[in-house]
């Protein structure tokens, strides 16, 4: 009775054995890593004034955060006006055109509204990353005059 009891034991463990050694064997195998790339943001922007007059610049500071990046990143902004007359830029270069699309070189950067017109002025930023995730932001300035 003690050697039937012996040798299943000695069965059971060879088995386990195989097991184990096939799972190892398996684990093994060329499989592709998943790596995630893609990470939604979020875009804060600063309180900015509620009015402006023609010719006063507003500064708009803004902040894209995702819980986490991938160096490959890209980021791109846009805009469109709706309603009044002015310009949109980035610190000093040339005034954006409306709805060309522009890199972002920073995750957190300043633009400048400046009115040309004495009247309301509503136009909604477009940032974009490589990965097609969108994020949209409208602005509202009333006539300071």
């Amino acid at each position: 009775m003690n050697k039937v009891f012996n040798h299943r034991i000695y069965d059971l463990f060879n088995y386990s054995i195989i097991l184990f050694l096939i799972g190892i064997v398996y684990s093994c195998q060329d499989r592709d890593l998943e790596i995630q790339k893609n990470f939604p943001f979020d875009v804060t922007v600063m309180p900015v004034p509620g009015e402006i007059k023609k010719n006063e610049t507003v500064e708009i500071r803004i902040s894209l955060e995702a819980e986490s990046t991938y160096s490959g990143t890209t980021y791109s902004i846009r805009y469109f006006q709706y309603e009044g007359k002015g310009k949109l830029q980035f610190y000093s270069d040339p005034p954006y055109l409306p709805n060309d699309e522009y890199a972002l070189l920073k995750k957190q950067f300043r633009l400048y509204y400046t009115s040309e017109s004495a009247e309301s002025h509503q136009f909604s930023i477009w940032i974009k990353d490589s990965f097609g995730n969108e994020r949209r932001i409208d602005f509202e300035f009333d006539n300071a005059d």
